[in-house]
Parts: C-alpha cells; structure tokens; sequence
C-alpha cells in the first residue's frame, strides 16, 4: 500500500525531527560543559530552569495531555476500518508519543521530579491568563500528573473522576486541563464504532488539540529554555495543521467540531 503524505503529516514529521535534534542537543549541554565536566562544571552548560517555573511545569503537563491522546488515538484504530481516520490516529499517537518522551526526558535531566504533588495542573500558565490559568472550555481529568504508564496502554485512569459526560466536565478534584476528554466521554469512544467512533473522535481530539495548542502557546511566551520553547512552537504549528484535517474529515462525515 501506498501512503501519500499530507501537509499535515510533512508538518507532523518535521516538528518532530526537529525536536528530536533540539532534544540531542540539550542532553549535550546538559551532559557537561565545554570542558567535559558533568552538571555543567566547565561554564558551558545552561542551567536548569527554576523548579517552579514553566518550563518543568508545561513538560509535566503536556505530558499528561499527550498521554490521553495517544491512547484516544490507539482506542479509536480499533473501533473503525476507515483508512483516513486510522492514519490520523496512527500519525497522532507516534507524533505526541515522542515528544512526552522528550518532555519527560527534559525532566530527568534538569533534576527535577515527573510528578510534582504540591502544584495544581496550569498553575504555571497563571502568569499569562491569571487566576486559575485554566483557559476556556477546559475538560475534566484525574488531575495527576505522574502521566507514567506505557505509550499506548489501554486501560488507564487517564480522565478518571471526571463529574459528568456533559461537555466541559469538572473532575472531583477540581483540577483541569485544557481540551481534555471526560472519563464519560472516553468510555462513549471505547463503546462506539464505524462512523459514530469516528465523528466523536475527531470532536474530541479537535478539542484536546485546541487545548494543546493554548499550553503551547503559553510555554512559547513563558518558557526559558530554548529547545522547548521551540518545540512548544512545533506544537502549536503542527496541531492548528492537523485540526484543519479534522474539520475537513467531519465535514465529509456530515458532522463539525463541537462548538
């Protein structure tokens, strides 16, 4: 079989590959300095960026975020046969399965911790929205942040305690991040199939992407390091291309994004 690829998957491909080169990078610098001494000894390493600062606080979320997608997108592969939704999902899950690896990478580099228990999620975008820093429309999820099971297992609690399957949920905790699915409404996409799974994966990760895009957007304004604001950027420029696709693969289904 031939596969043809899109802008959206030249986007894909490319926001990868560069991460990927800004991650070898930075585990260079990280390594050690000009000189060759570890941590940075020598001068030439950069330093890492404050504990509570939006660097760690964008790569533990996002990590989060990417999880539930990349499950989202191996969950829907088996419950449709359709080529075009199966390749999205496929281009999706590899796609933000690597950069949570990045992001989690970045983490154990710095020295700093996956799971950071006395930080709410967003708390890092205060600065930019204020209070809250939850941005609008945010969906309901378990609130946690470790994000630490494999790529692609099934059966995590990703979007547990979420309140209800209405539209914009609020988990028991109180804790939100932007886009993310309900645990109602990942167990409405586990249930379904054919066009139904399609249509109501393509709304949710339409909407997991634009509240992708807000925290990307945020680490590209707030973050210090270079290499991630840079892959923030990727992000941002990747998503908005593959929401496009989105739109144009519901229109063909007869149903919209979900306003």
């Amino acid at each position: 079989m031939t596969l043809t690829l899109t802008r959206t998957h030249w986007v894909s491909i490319a926001a990868v590959a560069l991460a990927l080169l800004f991650a070898g990078a930075a585990t260079v610098a990280s390594a050690g300095g000009d000189d060759g001494h570890p941590n940075g000894h020598g001068g030439g390493a950069a330093a890492a960026p404050a504990a509570d600062s939006a660097d760690p606080g964008f790569a533990r979320d996002m990590a989060v975020h990417h999880q539930q997608a990349v499950e989202m997108s191996f969950v829907v592969r088996d419950r449709t046969q359709d080529e075009e939704v199966r390749r999205l999902a496929y281009d999706i899950a590899n796609t933000q399965a690597n950069q949570r690896g990045m992001l989690l990478g970045w983490l154990d580099l710095w020295g700093l911790p996956k799971v950071d228990s006395g930080a709410e999620p967003m708390a890092w975008m205060e600065q930019a929205h204020g209070k809250g820093g939850h941005g609008d429309g945010a969906h309901g999820d378990d609130g946690g942040h470790g994000g630490t099971s494999g790529n692609g297992a099934h059966g995590s609690d990703l979007g547990a305690g979420a309140g209800d399957a209405s539209h914009g949920g609020q988990p028991d905790s109180g804790a939100v991040m932007p886009g993310m699915a309900t645990r109602a409404e990942l167990d409405r996409l586990a249930k379904a199939s054919g066009k139904q799974a399609e249509v109501l994966y393509l709304q949710l990760m339409t909407d997991h992407h634009k509240g992708g895009v807000a925290m990307a957007e945020g680490c590209a304004s707030l973050c210090t390091v270079p290499q991630e604001k840079a892959l923030a950027q990727g992000m941002v420029d990747a998503q908005q291309s593959e929401m496009d696709l989105m739109a144009d693969l519901l229109k063909k289904r007869g149903a919209a994004p979900r306003p």
